[in-house]
């Protein structure tokens, strides 16, 4: 499995907007490729400004390539992401996952 990562970076006063836009049409649109397994959008409070850590996983660089097209490392920011963000990576990193493991609290 990869794991694709990127960061944005928005103002505090307008951190909402890269939620919905993340949850109304980056998933949407993810979740119709091939090889793509799951994402997490991860929040840091930074004061006057919030980052963004964008995490999605898929099953192959094939499959990432589908996405994001032959250069991989490009990263792929959608006019309505670019409007809600005042800054964000260019590029993106791909790390292969050696190891995962998801543990799941039980009541007792």
């Amino acid at each position: 499995m990869i794991v694709r990562a990127w960061r944005g970076w928005a103002a505090a006063a307008n951190a909402n907007a890269y939620v919905d836009h993340f949850r109304d049409n980056v998933l949407p649109e993810l979740n119709r490729i091939d090889g793509f397994q799951g994402a997490s959008l991860l929040r840091k409070d930074r004061g006057n400004q919030v980052e963004y850590l964008v995490l999605s996983r898929w099953a192959s660089m094939d499959a990432v390539r589908a996405f994001a097209g032959d250069d991989a490392n490009n990263a792929v920011v959608e006019p309505q992401a670019v409007a809600a963000l005042i800054d964000f990576d260019r590029h993106v990193e791909h790390y292969l996952v050696v190891e995962d493991r998801i543990v799941s609290t039980r009541s007792a």
